[in-house]
């Protein structure tokens, strides 16, 4: 199988380093099996969800709903290799209670919502 991202990172001239980049193509393209369609459905799709459970988060104050929802969104994620947001919904899964972790998380989901929007355009 080649490891090679099917899609090619916007501005390659920006200097992020793959591991910088707020999902990694080349884990998203093993996940895909390098089905471009594919790829392009999934961040589409992950790109809602994120927006969706990010916004949930924000204005959830029952723990155990803002924990299921940070556990769904972690696991998302990680398909589809946002590992920054994954990470995000850890600290929230641990500290629910914590405000900090689900501002920096609504951060990451924008920061992957216009890296995916530069992908697909």
């Amino acid at each position: 199988m080649n490891d090679t991202p099917v899609f090619a990172p916007p501005d390659s001239g920006s200097g992020l380093r793959s591991e910088e980049r707020p999902v990694d193509l080349v884990f998203l393209a093993r996940q895909t099996g390098g089905d471009r369609a594919l790829e392009e459905e999934v961040l589409r799709l992950f790109s809602k969800q994120a927006t969706v459970l990010g916004n949930e988060l924000r204005s959830q104050q029952d723990e155990d709903a803002r924990r299921r929802n940070a556990h769904t969104l972690k696991g998302a994620a990680r398909a589809v290799g946002a590992f920054g947001i994954a990470e995000c919904a850890v600290r929230i899964e641990t500290e629910p209670d914590n405000p900090a972790p689900v501002t920096e998380l609504l951060r990451e989901v924008e920061a992957v919502r216009d890296y995916i929007e530069s992908l697909l355009r």
